[in-house]
């Protein structure tokens, strides 16, 4: 390739010109925006732009010599294609949250010279680790240039989409309530104001909803609250009249978006302002007047709305099982077209599945990209077909293979978020002991009791126990938080092997992921995911309150994938346990094709 025929090396030439011009050595590209969101409106899409990797996360270093992408495990495979030709070296880490890249920029920066990155879309807490490491190694750093901006002549403008109230009865907790327990969080820190940019925090501080971020119900927006009311910083006729009359009996005004950094710079001398370190950018953090003291924690928001009450678990069990009866009706077609010899392709299990979730009563949308991975295409764990690359789902002689589905949906009462393998033809030996080892790793966590408080990274070795033990293992985490009608991933308990910290602590309520994976490139993968809800354990207290998970997701787990000598027999009884309580309660949603395949794959083993 060379830039006539790249359009990523005519982007990478004239950015260099630009970092030549400038005085700069390398530009640093996160993939992030003026939230630190992990899914980016288009306009923020500017490491896509440059690089042509589409994976949702990843970093970008352009230097004047050289380019390199830092990408974890999930996505070397597409990567590696997506890089091809384009200049740009694969730099591969250890985990999504690897800092791998300030190591990189210290080490082939030379002293002296400068790093820019635009501080509007990095984080506080990332700036000051870059800072720390370039200043060791003589390197400058600015933050006050945004160089995308001068290559990009067609970069997307704002989204404009609506912003919507989320209604009771699902919206269990008024916006009134909400917005006193935080003042009283903000008087415990000594606050007399509080600054919010995370989308998801203000959606669900708000009880407001939108559709700014592809899958996840959020809007763009900042948040400042202080003792007696607050300013929500949001696009010009994204609320409705009535609506912001709404909002402003709960002693909420609107301001325009771009007003929001001028308001931190007008707080008067004497204010004590609480922001969260890992949740607001350095360029916000810079506009504070020199006169305010300002107190670093995380956002209160962050750690209630991980707690999801009493009433928003029962709608979450009521969203799993129309999700459930869903995933029945299109197994169900799923399974008759293939012994039908139709011409089945991973793109449409995306198009009928998605069907079939559309059906349900309080759909709003997917929460992410159907995964659709048949074969080798399921050993990239955030693989996605598109119209140009897609595999055809087939029985081929001699073999068999597997078909890897990890989907979710967007409900009025949760966010679903499942992943299921199926045998197409049958499974060879080789398929069925990863199967069940990895089944094996998904129930020995589901089955876990622990002290309440446990740091949540303390319980990935469970799931990952049966893996070890045989010599295998996985690159991601084993399980994210998952929001109440909002982002997918959620924070702040992560059950990986992310260095613990005080906020990850396991409470009741909270609605985790369990998802070990095994993958052969090349060949297949396997995941098998459910979402687990934090509930008290029945123990007689005289160690502490425990706590234990209930399995929220309702789906069926293929059965003629596994090797049955591999399972214990209390492996097999909360197996047939789990099958059990999928029947009672999916039965009821579904008739005809999709209750006798449900019948058909709950059957005790």
């Amino acid at each position: 390739m060379d830039t006539r025929t790249s359009p990523i090396r005519l982007r990478l030439s004239q950015l260099r010109e630009v970092l030549a011009r400038e005085g700069v050595h390398a530009l640093l590209v996160p993939s992030a925006d003026p939230h630190l969101s992990e899914y980016l409106p288009e306009r923020w899409q500017g490491r896509q732009w440059l690089s042509g990797f589409t994976g949702s996360m990843g970093t970008l270093v352009v230097a004047v010599d050289r380019a390199a992408l830092f990408a974890d495990s999930r996505y070397w495979v597409q990567a590696e294609a997506e890089l091809d030709g384009s200049g740009i070296d694969l730099v591969r880490i250890p985990t999504g949250n690897s800092s791998l890249h300030v190591d990189w920029l210290a080490q082939n920066v030379p002293a002296g010279a400068t790093v820019a990155v635009d501080g509007q879309v990095l984080g506080l807490a990332a700036a000051k680790a870059l800072r720390s490491a370039l200043d060791a190694a003589g390197v400058h750093l600015r933050t006050d240039l945004d160089l995308l901006a001068a290559i990009w002549p067609d970069r997307p403008a704002l989204p404009v989409q609506p912003v919507y109230e989320h209604r009771a009865p699902q919206a269990a907790t008024t916006r009134r309530d909400k917005l006193a327990a935080l003042r009283d969080a903000m008087a415990r820190h000594g606050a007399t104001h509080h600054f919010v940019s995370t989308v998801d925090d203000i959606a669900w501080i708000t009880n407001l909803r939108g559709s700014d971020v592809p899958y996840n119900p959020v809007f763009l927006a900042h948040l400042l609250l202080d003792t007696g009311g607050g300013t929500l910083f949001v696009g010009a006729g994204k609320i409705a009249a009535a609506l912001e009359r709404e909002l402003g009996a709960d002693g909420l005004r609107l301001a325009p978006y771009a007003d929001a950094s001028g308001a931190l710079a007008a707080l008067r001398e004497g204010s004590v302002l609480l922001v969260d370190p890992k949740r607001i950018t350095l360029g916000l953090r810079e506009r504070v007047a020199a006169g305010v003291r300002v107190v670093e924690a995380i956002n209160p928001s962050t750690l209630a709305k991980s707690r999801k009450s009493a009433a928003e678990a029962g709608f979450v069990r009521e969203a799993m099982a129309e999700d459930g009866a869903a995933m029945c009706e299109f197994y169900a077609w799923f399974e008759a077209a293939l012994a039908r010899g139709e011409r089945l392709t991973e793109l449409s299990v995306d198009e009928r599945l998605t069907a079939e979730r559309a059906k349900r009563s309080g759909f709003v949308g997917l929460s992410f990209n159907t995964i659709a991975g048949f074969a080798a295409n399921g050993a990239m764990p955030h693989y996605r077909a598109t119209e140009e690359s897609h595999a055809v789902i087939e029985v081929r002689p001699g073999e068999g293979s597997l078909l890897l589905i990890d989907s979710g949906g967007q409900y009025l009462g949760g966010t679903t978020d499942i992943t299921r393998v199926w045998p197409i033809g049958a499974p060879t030996a080789a398929m069925k002991r990863d199967y069940t080892l990895v089944l094996k790793g998904t129930m020995n966590l589901s089955r876990a009791r622990f002290p309440r408080g446990t740091s949540s990274p303390m319980l990935d070795s469970l799931a990952r126990a049966p893996l070890w033990a045989e010599g295998l293992e996985f690159g991601h985490g084993t399980g994210h938080g998952v929001g109440y009608f909002l982002n997918v991933h959620e924070g702040p308990q992560s059950i990986s092997k992310a260095i613990p910290d005080a906020t990850m602590a396991m409470e009741p309520g909270m609605i985790t992921s369990i998802e070990p994976g095994l993958y052969r490139p090349g060949l297949w993968g396997v995941r098998i995911e459910n979402l687990v809800l934090n509930v008290p354990a029945a123990t007689d207290g005289e160690f502490g309150e425990f706590l234990e998970f209930e399995t929220l997701t309702l789906c069926p787990i293929d059965t003629r994938c596994i090797e049955r000598s591999l399972l214990r027999a209390d492996e097999i009884a909360w197996l047939n346990a789990y099958h059990a309580t999928v029947r009672e309660r999916l039965a009821p949603r579904v008739g005809g094709a999709a209750l006798a395949w449900l019948i058909a794959r709950t059957q005790a083993i």
